[in-house]
């Protein structure tokens, strides 16, 4: 793990993780089997709103690491919260291999070009989406430290 700590640093699997987040609610938004974007749906927006919880996260980690501190009770709620998005997640890795999976039942419809290509860059981002996530787990532990607060105040010393 620290060999692929030293390629892929902290910074890095930040801005990855910013990236794929991105670029998953775009996809959340597109209609594969149209091949339309649709705004209008209710449904479209749950994942953005919960992918706010997994930007919170990693704002709050690139400034642990960068400032060097100490971790809080509130960056432990939010790593705590991801834990549970995370099973979001693993049912958009579901959904999208159902998806792909379905083409074969649409033989005789009409299915956009973009179907099996656009399915398989959101399968791919969103099967990436959960290990970049302990990844980043495993750097907090690594970098911020663990969440020990029965000593909390007395390990706390403002004067450094």
């Amino acid at each position: 793990m620290n060999t692929l700590a030293r390629i892929f640093n902290w910074k890095r699997a930040i801005i990855a993780s910013v990236v794929v987040l991105f670029l998953l609610i775009v996809f959340n938004f597109y209609g594969i089997y149209t091949h339309k974007f649709y705004f209008t749906n209710p449904k479209n927006f749950l994942f953005p709103l919960l992918t706010t919880a997994h930007f919170l996260y990693l704002y709050v980690l690139w400034f642990k690491i960068s400032e060097d501190e100490l971790p809080d009770p509130k960056m432990r709620n939010i790593e705590y919260a991801l834990y549970a998005i995370l099973i979001v997640y693993c049912f958009k890795i579901y959904e999208s291999a159902m998806m792909l999976a379905s083409l074969s039942t649409f033989t005789e419809h009409v299915i956009p070009p973009t179907f099996k290509p656009i399915g398989i860059i959101a399968l791919s981002l969103y099967s990436l989406l959960p290990i970049l996530t302990f990844y980043t787990f495993w750097l907090r532990k690594r970098y911020v430290g663990t969440y020990n607060f029965e000593n909390y105040n007395n390990n706390l010393n403002i004067w450094q």
